[in-house]
């Protein structure tokens, strides 16, 4: 296998390692800075090659991984994680954020969108008493 083939899009790998479901989400977290590579905000065009190391944020989970592989398809997610190996630190990390989440949810986590009617009674009520 050549040099060449032995690299491998940023964006396209993250892809087919399945951490992001379409090419272009994982486009626009390299973007936004979700990515790192080797500890620096690249492009998504950069490619990435065995041994090289990936700072990943999908939502609120932060992995760490080492490419071992580069596979150009979009394989099942049982062969798609030999194309990588977690570090130890992030996976305690992982591990105790789930943990922290199992125990309590954080304080308004629950809540989305604009508030209801009802609620913003209550709001304005309790402005009011300043």
């Amino acid at each position: 296998m050549s040099d060449h083939e032995s690299r491998l899009r940023l964006d396209k790998w993250l892809w087919a390692a399945r951490f992001f479901k379409t090419r272009s989400l994982a486009a626009n977290a390299v973007d936004g800075g979700k990515v790192r590579l080797n500890a620096q905000q690249v492009k998504p065009s950069k490619e990435v090659k065995p041994g090289d190391t990936l700072a990943i944020t999908t939502g609120d989970q932060r992995w760490t991984v080492v490419v071992e592989g580069i596979n150009e398809q979009r394989r099942p997610a049982s062969e798609a994680c030999l194309l990588y190996a977690e570090t130890p630190q992030s996976l305690l990390a992982r591990q105790g954020a789930v943990e922290l989440k199992k125990l309590g949810p954080m304080p308004g986590s629950n809540l989305r969108g604009r508030p209801t009617k009802k609620a913003g009674r209550q709001i304005r009520r309790f402005s009011e008493l300043d």
